[in-house]
């Protein structure tokens, strides 16, 4: 995506909600896989969540209206304190039924965030830089182990 100027990225965002749609998606969810080094930044779920305890990249629900690099910025910041700077690249989807029992899509991203400042949580217990020998990465879904093997 860094390639593609903004016009280019905003064409390609808006075909993937499209396409979700006529997939019948009730949710749509973004995710942004944030590396340092070799390893990239996991947040842990409280146990009382929806898949609690479960490690997962910064991730969550679009709101109504928004476009995918919207709430890509605001998720990031809300779950990490981080800021977005650039989208790399696209690393494609997974579907899952969400805890509210709707089908939901996960768009999933590589970014570059701004200087990386102290981390703060308010959704998640814990965070980890990772990578696949870390102990943090056996909590991680399949689903999100496929989206890192892309990058």
């Amino acid at each position: 995506m860094e390639n593609m100027n903004k016009e280019e990225q905003i064409i390609f965002l808006r075909s993937l909600l499209e396409k979700a749609k006529k997939d019948k998606i009730e949710k749509f969810v973004v995710g942004a896989v944030i590396q340092d080094k070799d390893q990239v930044l996991l947040l842990k779920r409280p146990a009382e969540d929806f898949m609690g305890g479960i490690n997962e990249l910064p991730s969550g629900n679009m709101e109504e209206g928004e476009e995918l690099f919207e709430a890509l910025i605001r998720e990031v910041k809300e779950e990490t304190n981080l800021d977005l700077k650039q989208i790399k690249k696209y690393l494609g989807t997974f579907d899952y039924l969400s805890g509210s029992g709707k089908s939901a899509r996960q768009f999933n991203f590589l970014i570059n965030v701004e200087e990386k400042g102290e981390i703060k949580l308010t959704e998640h217990d814990e965070h980890y830089w990772a990578n696949e020998g870390h102990e943090a990465f056996e909590k991680v879904t399949d689903s999100v182990k496929e989206v890192l093997k892309k990058i």
